[in-house]
Parts: structure tokens; C-alpha cells; sequence
């Protein structure tokens, strides 16, 4: 069982226990807000038609037939090429893009995307996370939360990675409601913050689904005083996104957000965060700092360093609360 630090908001360090504990700390009314996508193997390995070796990290469906990747490739990509896959298939390139980004034709007849990936694909683990000879067993089962149903991501809402169903199932006996919404994460949730100032970092966008029913929950909660628990920074940037965008209105739909939350953000739905700990220069470090404050953030990360706690995606969690 992870561990989990408490910390309040504006204050500091409140306790440390394991997520065994969070139904106790939990007040009994919140509305806990899960990310329910999933990971899907979207790695493609393969080569050109001249014999180049080639990667492909598939992204989203442009069209039935075409869909958007990553490429990864010695001399690049060119309109017209043709990319022969692991399994056989041959894919097209369709266009390229100023991103590294790739548009892919898929052949005539060609089967379901993310049922493709399923079979021929490999998982995208964190850059961190070295696995000289691909992912395991044990990580395609532990990559995953056990709320995934919606398929897009390329890494996991790893907050979301510490729950079971008994855990579930204990907090909803304590009283709290959950609802789910979507938002498929992107590679740029690894791209570090490499800018001096905050304002020139390039946020790439992700898709987020929210649904008539989770918005409802969400009303709910908001207007009866209940407190909204986002679990992990995925759920912050899908609600205060779309509230941002709505005079405060968590509303249903379809869309998209590339959303920077940094110092100086008034948080609008989220009241309570829990989140894994963060690489030193990424933007969901900046996030958590303006939810909970600078000092208090990087005093918890300092005391979580002291007293050994684990870091990033396989790590141990806090609750700010």
C-alpha cells in the first residue's frame, strides 16, 4: 500500500499515514472526481520503405481512416511515405506537421484504431520508468486504473493508480459520491518547464469529455456545499477549464484544453487535490503549487524527500485538503 501525506492548504504538513487510511480523512460528503480514461499501447515500431527504422506514438483519430502521431524517425518524415509496422501493416504518411507530429493513413479496410493498438501496440511508459526491453506484464496491469474505460491516453492519471475496488468501496460507505470524467492525456504532460518565464511555455492541448450525468453530480455537490476531491491534476484541468470557460459552470460536452494553471489562478470547482509527487520542472508541480501555495509545496516535498517517500507515476501520494 502507497503512503500518503496530508497537507493543508496554505498551512503545511498535516499527517502521514497510507491510502488505506483515506476513507477516515475523508469528511463522509465529498464529491470525489475521477479521470476514467485509458492508457492505450500506443507505441508503433517499424521502418520506412527505405529500410529506416521508425517510431510512432499514436495520439487520436483525425478521421476513421487517419490519425495523429508522434514520429520519431533519423531523417524525418515526408508526405507520400510508406511506414511498414511490426504485424505487417503498411501505413502512409499523410502529412506532417511543425510539432514532430504526423498524420497517418491507415489502409483500406483497415480495423478499429485503438483495437489495432491492442494487439500490435506497446505501452508508452513515462521516460522515467526504464525498461531496456519494453514494458512487462506486470506494468500493463499496473499502468492502468482499475476506473479506465475510455481509450486515448499515452500515460495514466496516476493518481487515480492507487485506488482498488475495496478502497472504492470503503469511501463510498463512508458517504461520498464519485463521479468520472474524461480527459486523455497527452505527451506533453512530460515536457518540462523549460522557459524562464511561465508565460512563454507552450501547453499542448487534450481532450476532455465530461457527461450530462457528471456534471449534474458536480451541480450538486457545489450547490448542497460538499466539497469536490479531484483526484489527480488531469480532473483539475478538465473542471477549472471548463468552468473558466463557463462563468463557473461545470457543463457537459465534448472539447478541448490546453489550460496552465500557475500562481495567481483562482480555483473555481476543485477545493481538494490528491496527486503523486511531481518532477521538479513540470508543469503539474507548478499546478499543485498554486492550489496549495509555493511554501507549502515545496515544504512538503522537501519533508516527503526527508522521510523517504517514493516519487512520480509508481510513487506514494498527498492529499491537499
Amino acid at each position: 500500500m502507497s503512503r500518503l501525506m496530508t497537507v493543508q492548504r496554505g498551512v503545511g504538513l498535516d499527517g502521514e499515514g497510507t491510502f488505506q487510511d483515506l476513507p477516515d480523512l475523508l469528511r463522509g460528503d465529498e464529491l470525489l472526481v475521477f479521470n476514467d480514461t485509458r492508457v492505450v499501447p500506443a507505441r508503433l515500431r517499424g521502418h520506412k520503405d527505405t529500410g529506416g527504422r521508425i517510431e510512432l506514438l499514436a495520439l487520436r483519430l483525425e478521421t476513421p481512416s487517419t490519425f495523429r502521431a508522434l514520429g520519431k524517425a533519423s531523417k524525418g518524415f515526408a508526405v507520400g511515405q510508406r511506414l511498414t509496422i511490426g504485424d505487417g501493416t503498411v501505413l502512409t504518411v499523410a502529412a506532417t506537421h511543425d510539432d514532430g507530429e504526423v498524420t497517418i493513413q491507415l489502409p483500406a479496410g483497415h480495423p478499429d484504431l485503438w483495437v489495432w493498438l491492442a494487439a500490435v501496440g506497446e505501452l508508452p511508459l513515462p521516460p522515467y520508468i526504464a525498461r531496456p526491453d519494453g514494458p512487462d506484464a506486470e506494468d500493463a496491469a499496473r499502468y492502468q486504473t482499475v476506473f479506465a474505460n475510455e481509450p486515448g491516453s499515452v500515460a495514466a492519471p496516476t493518481a487515480g493508480l492507487h485506488f482498488t475496488d475495496a478502497l472504492l468501496g470503503q469511501i463510498a460507505q463512508r458517504g461520498c459520491e464519485i463521479a468520472r470524467v474524461t480527459l486523455h492525456v497527452g505527451p506533453g504532460t512530460f515536457a518540462p518547464v523549460r522557459t524562464d518565464n511561465l508565460d512563454d511555455h507552450t501547453m499542448h492541448s487534450e481532450r476532455y469529455d465530461v457527461s450530462e450525468a457528471a456534471a449534474e453530480r458536480i451541480a450538486t455537490a457545489r450547490r448542497e456545499g460538499r466539497r469536490i476531491l479531484a483526484v489527480g491534476t488531469t480532473v483539475v484541468r478538465t473542471l477549472e477549464a471548463i468552468a473558466g470557460a463557463n462563468d463557473g459552470v461545470v457543463v457537459p460536452g465534448l472539447g478541448e484544453t490546453a489550460i496552465f494553471i500557475r500562481e495567481g489562478h483562482r480555483f473555481q470547482v476543485v477545493e481538494q487535490l490528491l496527486t503523486n509527487f511531481h518532477l521538479s520542472q513540470s508543469t503539474l508541480l507548478v499546478l499543485v503549487s498554486a492550489f496549495a501555495g509555493r511554501a507549502v509545496t515545496l515544504g512538503a516535498y522537501e519533508e516527503a524527500v526527508r522521510r523517504g517517500f517514493r516519487f512520480f507515476s509508481y510513487g506514494d501520494g498527498m492529499l491537499l485538503r
